[in-house]
């Protein structure tokens, strides 16, 4: 197995499993995120899907089947043609979305973990790698042989995978607010005085 050392989208792997659709689906999104610069914060508990498709009658039906149906959809947004963010609300997963923000993946609830490892199931080598962040106990002594450090240093820090890079999950995009403000401020060019 060895040590896991590249960057990932640690929502796309801990988060996005728990809106429990399945693998193998005709549409997956190209980024996620747990925040949205100057629109919601880690705090509320949101989780975006970022999909880059056009609006075609597959990724409708898809949408439909999949997201806006979904018991957590909160919001869907076009952010233009062919980018596409949805909006999830995962209060219900709060304190494991808490124990996400501060890397304790080792402590999310063991239904969530079940869902995290189901999803995974079929691909051996990252369910491996998962199960080692979801149980990193069984894995300690093999990251201090391939870290060479003391078994105590991996038991000591416990958790094997680092917490998100939270620049990294915060969606950037201030198109969407910036046309809502217009929107909102815009006066009528064509009313007339009297």
């Amino acid at each position: 197995m060895g040590v896991y050392t590249e960057f990932f989208q640690k929502s796309k792997v801990f988060l996005y499993p728990l809106l429990k659709i399945r693998k193998g689906v005709s549409h997956v999104p190209v980024q996620t995120y747990v925040a949205w610069e100057n629109v919601y914060s880690t705090e509320n508990n949101r989780f975006f899907c970022e999909y880059s498709t056009k609006m075609t009658s597959t990724f409708k039906k898809f949408s439909f089947n999949y997201l806006q149906n979904h018991k957590l959809f909160e919001d869907y947004i076009e952010l233009n043609n062919d980018k596409h963010l949805f909006i999830f609300d995962f209060t219900a997963y709060k304190s494991d979305f808490q124990r996400f923000i501060s890397g304790a993946y080792s402590q999310f609830s063991l239904n969530n973990k079940i869902s995290i490892l189901d999803f995974f199931s079929n691909q051996k080598k990252i369910s491996s790698y998962v199960e080692g962040f979801l149980s990193p106990e069984d894995v300690h002594e093999l990251y201090a042989k391939e870290l060479g450090v003391d078994v105590e240093i991996i038991q000591k820090i416990y958790e094997v995978c680092s917490p998100p890079d939270l620049k990294k999950e915060t969606f950037i995009d201030n198109t969407h607010i910036i046309f809502q403000l217009l929107k909102k401020s815009s006066i009528s060019l064509t009313k007339q005085n009297k």
